[in-house]
């Protein structure tokens, strides 16, 4: 759970710093974003290989390997180096996100049943909750010490995650396969990363919309190649026949679509909060009290998680889903009717938080109920590559959404417009919701023929 924890926020130390890191290397906004931008995108794509070579023998010096590219790209981030070497070590930080999904496998394999189901959905609520502990931390080191002091805190918290793996991990069961699919491996890795350079890339679709939808179709070929390629491996990166099981894929529908709507209002409501009042609403606030509206969605997310084992003994684990979708599209009313009153915002943060937090518990349940225990690193890999591509269009969506409401020679949207992101959020709820519904209903014919 640390680990997981220290990956996903170290991941997110780009969201606050975006602004320091342009003025410190004298570099655009747009150039700034790609330091949060590029650490998605390697982990999306190292996601899938970690998967695969988690569920084999060397597991544990898989994670191990992977922990000393994080550290040795934290320590690339802190170094009086050039913006470049900056945008490295953020990557090699961003690998570190695929780590999560082996964590799960070791809960699986070491743990009894019931105690491993528990912690492998607090550690799929704390590698969501871990951008809501980051996030205020590292904008108060930023405010006091610049933007290395911040990338600082990535380092010290990276180097324990090492040395904890390092005692604690144990070796995985024997008889495990040792085989990655490599091409496989190259073709997916290329099309996430066409998915996540255009979800990213916003002005690319308003100005080269031509040159947008070529890259877009090119990427949707090479997902088409990706699935044939393993289909007919008899080592698969993925298992692409698990994935197509009505439970997985609707699971994976359900977090795409999820993902893209949580994403956006968590995306959105510390800029919100940061607009100064000229703009006709907002609050002023600085970074670092921007960032404290997180902590509602991080502490009651974290609730939710530790609630979810308890509430899975009466209610089914797809109906926990469209429960908690209910309540994260609730967390989008709030924002859309009242925001007004910074508690207003906090209170909309903590609903967000708690339907987020039993969204990610009940997931991994629903997908390793048909996944054997071997399996589970790469089963989980692939959802996490689709919550990685759900979060990424989840924030281009949101910031298409500001950048058509904002007036000619205006810098700030119309607060109208974040009114429309919020109903885009409940929206994608909408849709997420019937999603888990099907899941119970197939779940309980299967049950009771």
């Amino acid at each position: 759970m640390f680990i997981a924890l220290v990956v996903a926020a170290v991941a997110s130390l780009g969201t606050p710093l975006i602004t320091s890191v342009a003025t410190s290397f004298h570099v655009s906004l747009g150039s700034a974003q790609w330091t949060l931008t590029v650490a998605l995108l390697s982990g999306a794509v190292a996601t899938p290989v970690l998967g695969r070579l988690g569920a084999g023998p060397h597991r544990r010096a898989t994670i191990l390997a992977t922990l000393a590219v994080v550290v040795a790209g934290s320590a690339l981030t802190v170094l009086p180096l050039s913006f470049a070497w900056l945008l490295a070590g953020r990557a090699a930080q961003g690998v570190g996100l695929g780590l999560t999904a082996l964590m799960m496998g070791v809960a699986r394999d070491h743990l009894p049943e019931e105690r491993g189901a528990a912690v492998i959905a607090l550690i799929s609520v704390v590698s969501i909750i871990g951008a809501g502990v980051g996030y205020p931390l590292a904008a108060l080191l930023a405010e006091l010490g610049g933007v290395r002091a911040a990338y600082g805190l990535g380092l010290a918290v990276t180097a324990a995650a090492l040395l904890t793996a390092w005692r604690s991990v144990p070796e995985a069961p024997e008889g495990r396969s040792a085989h990655v699919d490599v091409a496989g491996a190259v073709v997916l890795a290329a099309a996430l990363l066409l998915v996540l350079f255009l979800a990213g890339e916003r002005n690319l679709w308003s100005r080269h919309l031509a040159v947008a939808a070529g890259l877009a179709v090119v990427a949707v070929v090479l997902l088409c190649v990706w699935a044939v390629i393993e289909l007919r491996s008899t080592t698969p990166l993925v298992d692409v026949r698990a994935v197509r099981h009505p439970a997985v894929a609707g699971a994976n529908l359900a977090m795409f679509v999820g993902g893209i709507g949580m994403y956006l209002l968590l995306t959105l409501v510390t800029r919100y909060a940061q607009t100064p009042h000229g703009a006709g609403y907002g609050f002023g606030l600085t970074t670092f009290v921007a960032g404290l509206v997180l902590v509602p969605f991080s502490v009651l997310g974290f609730v939710a998680g530790k609630l979810t084992p308890r509430v899975r003994t009466r209610i089914t684990d797809p109906l926990l889903l469209a429960g908690s979708a209910v309540v994260v599209g609730g967390g989008f009313a709030l924002f859309a009717a009242a925001r007004s009153d910074l508690a207003e915002l906090f209170v909309a943060m903590g609903v967000l938080g708690f339907g987020v937090g039993g969204f990610s518990a009940a997931m991994p349940g629903v997908i390793l109920a048909v996944t054997p225990a071997s399996e589970t690193s790469s089963a989980m890999s692939f959802n996490y590559v689709v919550r990685s591509v759900g979060y990424s269009l989840g924030s281009a969506i949101g910031g298409l959404i500001l950048a058509a409401g904002t007036g000619p020679g205006h810098l700030f949207p119309d607060d109208s417009a974040y009114t429309t992101a919020a109903l885009v959020g409940i929206g994608a709820m909408a849709i997420t919701t019937p999603a888990s519904l099907a899941l119970a209903r197939r779940r309980s014919s299967e049950t009771n023929p």
